[in-house]
């Protein structure tokens, strides 16, 4: 290292203490990346590659940013999941004594971004971190640029960990060595940023005092993990927020892709619960519906107590049309106080906290006069920060500019000293003003004009071709131009000093003013923080009111039971997105003595819209969100487990049906009777016969071991017979029918198992060739001919080589006789003549239990003995 050049060597030692992060090593007005930094930055970022001399033979790799454009290219490498050490200069390049002294002053990652295109207004940036405990996981997570901070546990094992990393979005997860070896391959997987805290603060009680002992250890790590990388003081990071996983609706990432909750599964916000319900008008009243739509309640009491204030918002239309426009005058409070915080707030955010702060009392009257219990309680809670709001108004000027070093930051009035200095450069330039127009009348020049510039200072300027009208006595020649004269005067001279001299020190001071008031508002910042999470509820619920009136949403009522009762449920989302007119409602009653529905029907005729409308209202109401339907009566659900869609993971290396099979098992294993489960179509993604034996074991677990609110859709209509087997079961079908050969969808949710799939219309809708729509006809009624006949076939076969004689006795009536047909088989074992295909066959049949087989297993053992026996 020694044969490096001083500054180079710098370079590498502060690089030492950073190797996962890009290093933005400032030189001058750029960045500059050296080595491999460089040359991975050059390729990700689409900036040229150099190089420099280090001291060694080799040139080494180089490139940089500007300084001034650095944020962007900042922003991309953190959107790519990549770490970023900001070394800045911290000594003057004029005092130095050889290499200028640099270090690290931020390290911005994925997790702790607090600002640029990376961060939507109405959407948290969470950064957490795992601990394992003895049973079960400690987990926190909070996000530095509002200070909200959360910590709770999760139960199960890694993969249940990185369902709910993923499920909450979170960006990046802070964990012990140990864990880091251990996660990264599934990190990698799963898009999520993995980080090292070997350490933990040695002192954070005010933060952890309110959630269990178990969490304190994890908590401290992350609060570390948060010192190390962005090197200030993190007031406004607020007491950790304990939730109990009972309290919450939980829903697995899975089920939340796959009901659209965020998004739609084309990755658009449009076309998603959260489109549907965002009529908030504060980024923090955004944040708190997204985070709201990602945790609904499991609890009675705290649900309705939300819908009651609903409901008081409902009641109060000119009430909530006031509190609206009001609120859309509200700045994002909780990002004001985190910048606040970081000392990177300007004159114009403080304008804005002025500006949000005034609209309180207002607010507070509107709710004053709604006359509701809720509404009033909510208004007296709130503090209002009116003597925040007069200190800004005090100190600060009605429009600031954006950099605080322009100047006209602070208002006039709040210092002397600085009042001083603006009169003296003002009444400077007043007198300049004057001086030029006396000059022009005194050398009759009417074109003279006093300038400026950082070189020569203030100037009089003339034209050569009227320099001779000028009493030349009088100046002294400064510069010469082409095309012109510039002189000055000692009087000018004298003013000059006194304008620069104000100018200069007004900026200073009013500098150092300004960091002087932001101090002094950082110790309110508790107050905002606490004023800013009533203001963003308040905007939720007033934008379920609106939601509510808008789509003819009604209240929904909760009780303790598990029957659930809807009454012409909608899916809102497709109802919005089509003709309101033209959508079918649907019922859906589940009992405590029939709590399961299977469902048939052919495909597109609305299955899936129907199971997914019914996971919809559950947690649209646990929201303490009014819902679509005529009524509804729903028990408090504790968790919602979705199977629905088809999709291959490829970078998990997982087939379609696998990936079915792991979600399926996932909700098994985790459902309680308290939840509700919704499978379509399972088992479609195998063989005809592995598929229905998957379905029907699944259901009949389901039945017998949890006895969850359970909605399972199939296209295999031979399942219909287990509603005769499972006494909880129930079928219903989507009616459809067919008019002039071609299938007509009804939408409508009908008792009993359906008639027929309707395969071949679908098709023909989605315009196939008319030659393989006629040839699928004739292929369809030959295997239903076949299988009919085929069935009767191979059940001949096997008996005449059982008895050696024709079989003269119809089969249906020969498979009832169970007893008999075992007593055959009990005899056969010298029965020559047979292959070694059909002894296997036989064997089969020996170890069959006639009396406990159902139909659809019959059915398939049937088949698979016809494919040995008719080859």
């Amino acid at each position: 290292m020694m044969a490096y050049t001083p500054m180079i060597q710098q370079y590498l030692a502060v690089k030492a203490d950073y190797k996962d992060a890009f290093l933005f090593y400032r030189l001058g007005d750029f960045y500059e990346m050296f080595f491999d930094d460089a040359t991975r930055a050059s390729q990700i970022l689409e900036i040229t590659l150099t190089s420099r001399d280090a001291g060694m033979k080799e040139r080494i790799p180089m490139c940089g940013v500007p300084h001034h454009s650095a944020k962007n290219y900042i922003d991309t490498l953190i959107q790519k999941g990549y770490k970023v050490a900001i070394c800045e200069q911290t000594e003057d390049p004029k005092q130095a004594k050889g290499v200028v002294k640099r270090e690290v002053v931020q390290v911005v990652t994925p997790g702790t971004v607090m600002e640029g295109k990376n961060v939507d207004q109405k959407s948290n940036v969470y950064i957490a971190a795992v601990e394992q405990l003895a049973q079960q996981y400690g987990f926190v997570y909070l996000d530095l640029s509002t200070g909200e901070a959360v910590a709770t546990y999760i139960d199960g094992d890694v993969k249940d960990v990185f369902q709910q990393l993923q499920s909450l979005q979170i960006r990046e997860v802070v964990v012990s060595p140990e864990l880091y070896d251990e996660w990264l391959e599934l990190a990698d997987r799963y898009a999520i940023v993995l980080s090292i805290a070997e350490k933990q603060v040695a002192d954070a009680k005010e933060y952890i005092e309110d959630i269990p002992t178990h969490l304190h250890a994890v908590a401290k790590r992350l609060l570390h993990y948060l010192e190390e990388t962005q090197l200030r003081a993190l007031s406004h990071i607020q007491p950790f927020t304990f939730i109990e996983v009972q309290s919450i609706l939980k829903i697995d990432a899975n089920s939340k892709r796959n009901l659209e909750l965020i998004q739609t599964l084309r990755g658009e916000l449009k076309g998603s619960l959260l489109w549907l319900l965002d009529e908030t008008v504060t980024a923090m009243g955004g944040r708190k519906l997204k985070q709201w739509i990602h945790q609904p309640l499991a609890n009675r009491t705290a649900i309705e107590k939300r819908l009651q204030t609903v409901s008081h918002l409902m009641d109060s239309y000119f009430i909530r049309l006031e509190l609206q426009t009001l609120l859309k005058e509200v700045y994002d409070l909780e990002r004001l106080a985190g910048r606040i915080a970081f000392g990177s707030v300007g004159g114009r955010d403080l304008a804005q906290l002025r500006a949000s702060l005034r609209q309180i009392p207002f607010i507070r009257e509107q709710l004053e006069e709604s006359g509701h219990e809720q509404l009033i309680t909510l208004s007296r809670q709130m503090d209002d920060c009116q003597d925040i709001e007069a200190f800004l108004s005090q100190a600060i000027t009605d429009h600031p500019p954006i950099s605080i070093k322009e100047g006209d930051v602070i208002r006039e009035g709040y210092n002397a000293q600085l009042d001083d200095y603006r009169y003296a450069s003002r009444n400077g330039k007043d007198w300049i003003a004057q001086l030029e127009q006396k000059e022009r009348e005194r050398t009759g020049v009417k074109n003279l004009k006093i300038g400026y510039n950082r070189v020569f200072g203030y100037y009089i300027e003339m034209t050569k071709s009227n320099v001779h009208l000028a009493d030349l006595t009088r100046y002294e020649r400064k510069q010469t131009l082409a095309n012109a004269e510039r002189f000055i005067t000692e009087e000018l001279k004298e003013k000059e000093a006194i304008i620069l001299n104000a100018e200069e020190k007004s900026l200073e001071l009013e500098y150092t003013l300004f960091t002087e008031i932001r101090e002094k508002i950082k110790p309110f910042i508790p107050r905002i923080q606490q004023l800013a999470s009533q203001i963003s509820e308040l905007d939720v619920f007033v934008s379920f009111a609106t939601v509510a009136e808008n789509y003819q949403f009604v209240q929904p009522t909760f009780h303790d039971e598990q029957a659930l009762k809807i009454v012409n449920g909608r899916h809102p989302v497709v109802e919005k997105m089509m003709n309101k007119s033209l959508y079918v409602p649907n019922d859906c009653i589940l009992t405590t003595d029939e709590n399961m529905l299977l469902i048939t029907g052919p495909n597109m005729s609305g299955k899936s819209t129907f199971m997914r409308q019914v996971a919809l209202i559950t947690i649209m109401a646990q929201m303490g969100c009014y819902v679509p339907a005529d009524e509804a009566v729903l028990p408090v659900t504790d968790q919602i487990f979705t199977r629905i869609g088809a999709a291959d993971d490829l970078a998990g290396g997982q087939s379609t049906f696998m990936v079915e099979m792991m979600e399926s098992q996932h909700a098994i294993m985790h459902a309680t009777e308290r939840s509700l489960l919704l499978f379509d179509e399972i088992g479609r993604g195998t063989s005809t016969y592995d598929g229905m034996s998957l379905a029907q074991a699944m259901m009949e677990y389901i039945h017998n071991e949890i006895g969850a609110n359970t909605l399972f859709s199939t296209h295999y209509h031979e399942l219909t017979t287990l509603e005769q087997a499972l006494p909880r079961l129930r079928n219903v079908h989507v009616a459809a029918t067919e008019q002039d050969g071609k299938v007509v969808f009804l939408h409508k949710v009908k008792e009993g198992p359906a008639d027929q799939s309707y395969g071949i219309h679908v098709a023909e809708l989605a315009e196939l060739p008319k030659a393989i729509i006629s040839r699928s006809r004739e292929l369809l009624a030959n295997f239903e001919s076949n299988t009919q006949s085929g069935e009767v076939q191979v059940i001949e076969k096997i008996v005449e080589k059982i008895v050696e004689v024709p079989v003269e006795v119809p089969v249906k009536e020969q498979v009832k006789e169970s007893s008999d047909q075992l007593s055959f088989f009990e005899a056969q074992e010298a029965v020559p003549a047979l292959t070694q295909e059909e002894q296997e066959a036989l064997n089969k049949l020996r170890s069959l239990n006639v009396s406990g087989t159902t139909p659809m297993d019959a059915l398939q053992l049937v088949y698979q003995l016809q494919q040995t026996l008719l080859k």
